[in-house]
């Protein structure tokens, strides 16, 4: 009855919400409807969380140990279904991502005809820019996750992902593109935002020329394009705003820490390239809390290293493994001591609450030292042994103490490449790919107070977990989309 007297009240929007008929109206609008856009990405399955850590737990850097939280269970056993949460939350956070920059091409035509002003067409141009990096940078990830390694030779009779270049409901039903077409429209928004953006910093937390020629070189390493794979990672390289951090020079913000630790405790460097910004009252997910769940007196982790990985670091000159790991003896009944995975992803204390760690950081998407990486890798295809080693030897004169000059061919020279990325890329959400694009498998070891049963799967290089199950809600939404062999 009291609702039946208010006239109009079921026309009534909430004061925070706008029709959709009536969003991006001016060149203001577009601007407030990007920096909304870049929020999409704090979503914690996405770099704060899922996708990061999931593709590394999958594989063999990690071990589940006794008495831990059943977290990432389906993916650490390689049980993947197309309802694990992983698989749902991930496909859709990603394909968020694209609906939001869709809904945006959707309607700046018509402010950019009403609005021609130089300053309104440069704002339109950065907004469009970012938005054409965004959408990029998502159907990469999902690549990534949902399909198969790129083979030139096969790609165009690959399933991809579904296309979709609008936000209209009728254009959301497509079945999915072949995985030549899904990579080539990944280059095709890369070069539309090559034009647009024009942001040129280091430890940006906007899309920025560095973002660009970065995220070109990972894709065309991906595809096997070793030339262009090296003419982006170059370009980055070559960009004097950005530099390796040193690993022993003391920081100039703080003097009490090299600049290698306070990119990772403080998220900045400009060894950084693109990163996801976080603030104190917007904040993402946790990287850190399944690798030791603390409760301020004892340490619960759910995943310790691997024994393996850890062996690969020289722990006396390595600064990457003082960084990285701190033994401790945690709070099971075991009394398992382990150098647990604590100092990568710890906690920004510019994040923490008063009296509280957040144990949060802002997650590094794109660094400098995997371009030395794709670099050398590109090089190795190519033949080129001698520029090889010696992107391999800059990345490892800023971690290791006294390093000096490494130089090999062949078989031994790409396995220590592959080395290197473990041990830098270490937790950041590159393993399951490498594994995939090198055809390679792992088998784990079991170690300490590990789980009985996951701690010994022996997994074959073709293995269709490899590529993740298409999620069941969409197979259900979309009438004769094609799942995965993993479903």
């Amino acid at each position: 009855m009291a609702l039946s007297s208010c006239s109009g009240f079921l026309d009534k929007y909430p004061d925070n919400s706008i029709p959709a008929d009536e969003a991006i109206q001016t060149p203001e609008d577009a601007q407030f409807y990007i920096m909304g856009l870049y929020s999409a990405f704090k979503n914690s399955a996405l770099y704060s969380g899922s996708m990061t850590l999931a593709a590394d737990i999958q594989c063999d850097f990690m071990y589940t140990v006794q008495g831990a939280n059943n977290v990432y269970s389906d993916v650490y056993r390689w049980e993947l279904k197309p309802t694990t949460g992983e698989v749902e939350n991930v496909y859709a956070g990603l394909y968020y991502i694209i609906s939001r920059v869709n809904f945006f091409f959707d309607r700046i035509g018509q402010v950019e005809a009403a609005y021609t002003d130089e300053d309104d067409v440069e704002l339109l141009n950065k907004c469009k820019g970012d938005a054409y990096f965004a959408r990029a940078l998502a159907y990469a990830d999902l690549l990534r996750f949902y399909c198969k390694a790129y083979d030139p030779d096969t790609a165009k009779d690959e399933l991809g992902m579904s296309l979709i270049y609008t936000y209209e409901e009728e254009g959301l039903n497509v079945l999915r593109s072949s995985l030549y077409d899904t990579y080539q429209q990944v280059l095709s928004d890369l070069a539309q935002a090559e034009k647009l953006i024009t942001r040129d910093v280091a430890n940006s937390i906007y899309f920025t020329i560095g973002a660009v020629n970065a995220l070109y070189a990972r894709t065309y390493l991906y595809m096997q394009d070793w030339d262009n794979a090296i003419k982006y990672s170059t370009e980055v390289i070559d960009n004097s705003i950005y530099s390796l951090s040193d690993s022993f020079a003391a920081s100039t913000a703080s003097a009490d820490v090299s600049e290698y630790q306070y990119m990772w405790m403080y998220d900045s460097s400009n060894e950084v390239i693109w990163k996801v910004g976080f603030t104190a009252t917007s904040l993402g997910g946790s990287l850190s809390s399944v690798f030791h769940n603390y409760d301020y007196t004892a340490y619960y982790p759910d995943l310790v290293p691997a024994q393996w990985v850890l062996d690969l670091y020289d722990q006396s000159s390595d600064a990457r493994y003082s960084t990285f790991f701190v033994e401790q003896t945690t709070g099971y009944a075991s009394g398992l001591t382990w150098p647990l995975f604590i100092g990568k992803y710890w906690s920004n204390p510019n994040l923490n609450s008063t009296n509280a760690y957040t144990f949060v950081n802002e997650p590094k998407v794109f660094r400098l030292s995997e371009q030395y990486l794709i670099r050398a890798e590109a090089y190795w295809h190519n033949g080129e042994y001698e520029l090889a080693s010696q992107d391999l030897t800059a990345v490892r004169k800023k971690r290791i103490l006294g390093y000096g000059e490494y130089s090999a061919t062949g078989e031994t020279l790409l396995e220590e490449i592959k080395t290197e990325r473990v041990k830098e890329l270490y937790m950041e959400g590159f393993r399951l790919m490498d594994l995939k694009r090198w055809g390679e498998g792992f088998r784990r070891t079991p170690q300490m107070y590990s789980i009985s049963g996951p701690d010994e799967l022996d997994i074959k290089a073709d293995n269709p977990m490899f590529v993740w199950p298409i999620p069941q809600h969409e197979l259900d939404a979309v009438p004769g989309l094609q799942p995965n062999e993993s479903n």
